[in-house]
């Protein structure tokens, strides 16, 4: 029996429920983002902020899966979202996909911020604690020589531009407030710098979707571009290889490659938990 028959759906719906719901939710989310712009920005409170960030909140584990910065981010979520999942959905059925989307979304958010937090967090917050625990104006002086990187971003800049003018001037005049002003400034910009970064979108479950469908599917067809055919296992596997090498080489802006990546391994794990205790 191939994969195909193994899990061939006895009643099959070309919008099943909990895609429908997905779909529609989400569409509402971004017409919510859109009215409101002018009063509140939507993806600052429902985005999902790093897990140690004073912005941080619960209930942004979910409701960052629903939220997106554009048109065109949401249409190929949700498009890419209907295209695999209906099928799943008609494979597992309402409660085991939507378990499936939900714990694809959350791994993806845990795994883009441990990435986060190792690879460009830690370096920067062990730097300043470490100034933070001796300050003084040699201390305070070759951080900021040796970091000032650290601090362009749109939400500092203005900020350590100014304060790094007057921080030069105290340095001959009043040292002692010089250094006291130098803690201040890192006491803020830790804050505002584990404030910052902010994930939305649905693109880490979907990619936990995809894979789900190349595991359950590995032989189907999918059509690049609508004319170049690919079998679904070589898909998955390109586009895994393509998410990997884009997050290492921080290429793509600021889309968020591990969490994409998070969102497929999670799949994976789940998929192989389910099928080692038989539960589909």
């Amino acid at each position: 029996m191939n994969a195909q028959q193994q899990y061939q759906p006895r009643g099959f719906r070309v919008l099943p429920t909990v895609v429908k719901n997905l779909l529609i939710i989400n569409g509402l989310f971004f017409l919510a983002t859109i009215a409101f712009s002018a009063r509140v920005n939507l993806a600052e409170i429902l985005g999902l902020h790093y897990f140690f960030s004073e912005a941080f909140k619960p209930y942004q584990v979910i409701t960052y899966m629903f939220m997106h910065g554009s048109f065109g981010h949401l249409f190929f979520n949700m498009f890419a979202l209907w295209m695999f999942g209906y099928v799943l959905e008609n494979v597992w059925g309402p409660k085991r996909f939507l378990i499936y989307f939900l714990i694809t979304g959350i791994g993806a958010a845990l795994i883009h911020y441990l990435v986060f937090y190792f690879f460009e967090a830690r370096p920067i917050l062990n730097a300043i604690d470490h100034v933070l625990e001796n300050p003084s104006v040699t201390s305070i002086s070759a951080f900021f020589n040796e970091s000032g990187n650290f601090f362009l971003f749109s939400d500092i800049e203005v900020a350590y531009r100014k304060f790094f003018e007057r921080y030069n001037e105290l340095i001959n005049t009043n040292p002692d407030l010089a250094v006291q002003e130098g803690i201040n400034f890192l006491e803020m910009y830790r804050t505002a710098y584990l404030n910052q970064p902010v994930v939305i979108g649905a693109s880490g479950a979907v990619f936990g979707i995809l894979l789900a469908f190349g595991m359950l599917f590995p032989n189907s067809l999918i059509y690049l571009y609508f004319a170049i055919p690919i079998k679904a296992k070589y898909f998955v596997i390109l586009y895994g290889a393509i998410e990997l090498f884009m997050g290492f080489s921080g290429s793509g802006g600021n889309v968020a490659h591990f969490a994409h990546l998070g969102g497929m391994i999670f799949g994976f794990f789940l998929i192989k938990y389910w099928k080692r205790k038989n539960i589909y």
